[in-house]
């Protein structure tokens, strides 16, 4: 099993398939459509319900940010292609995740999900939670290696 700092996780089958494409425009585009998607549903901020924390909001704005710091654009379509499956794993993982306190900001608990697509790919959710108001926010995917 992998583990976060040695510490053993269970991947979370996901059945979504990361996304295809040949350069990050492509992907980017069929990604921000998820994104759209999800953003039409809700009049304030973006936000997917996550199974594990009782079906609390996640918020997803933070995670465009977060990609577009970015500056390898090989690296940012690495991490864009596991979008879907990564909104598949927050919705409905009961799985618990390692999570640990930021060591940069006290104030805060990261905690990171392990999911496994179809093809055996095993790729990490990150979501980043605030200790004084408990809000909850998709920091990072990437994928193991």
């Amino acid at each position: 099993m992998l583990a976060w700092y040695n510490i053993p996780m269970k991947a979370y089958p996901v059945k979504s398939t990361p996304l295809s494409g040949t350069d990050f425009h492509e992907i980017r585009r069929q990604a921000f459509g998820l994104y759209d998607e999800i953003k039409r549903k809700s009049k304030r901020r973006p936000y997917v319900r996550s199974a594990f924390f009782e079906k609390e909001k996640i918020f997803l704005e933070i995670y465009w940010q977060h990609l577009y710091d970015q500056r390898n654009w090989h690296d940012r379509m690495r991490r864009l292609r596991y979008y879907p499956c990564a909104l598949e794993l927050i919705q409905h993982s009961r799985f618990e995740p390692t999570s640990k306190e930021n060591p940069n900001k006290r104030s805060e608990i990261l905690h990171r999900f392990m999911g496994i697509t179809k093809n055996q790919d095993v790729f990490y959710v990150q979501v980043k939670e605030d200790k004084n108001t408990s809000q909850k926010f998709l920091i990072s995917i990437f994928p193991h290696k």
